[in-house]
């Protein structure tokens, strides 16, 4: 179960804060498009989804070769929260990341 103290370490990491803010605005994306919007490799992309879903923060699906992430809908409801709050405040940068890398394509 999911502990205050363990989501706090998790989106103290820029990266990770990003990508969660991210798939709070899009719903779902691929690989490609969130190394894209972060302009980091998909190596590390990978470790930190890992992280995320080990924590159960996100879920995954696959598509061909393409494995698209979203947020878990059986997060707790204090969590959902906290990251509402937290894109409410970062909605228009999240916005701008992902507009810039937007020429991105998988």
């Amino acid at each position: 179960m999911l502990q205050p103290v363990q989501l706090f370490k998790l989106l103290s990491d820029e990266t990770r804060s990003a990508i969660v803010m991210l798939l709070r605005e899009f719903g779902e994306l691929c690989v490609c498009d969130i190394c894209a919007a972060t302009e980091e490799s998909q190596p590390k992309i990978s470790r930190h989804m890992a992280m995320l879903r080990e924590a159960e923060l996100v879920i995954d699906r696959r598509e061909g070769k393409w494995v698209h992430y979203r947020l878990s809908p059986h997060m707790p409801a204090w969590a959902a929260a906290i990251i509402d709050s937290a894109w409410n405040c970062e909605r228009e940068n999240v916005r701008k990341k992902l507009d810039n890398a937007s020429s991105a394509t998988c």
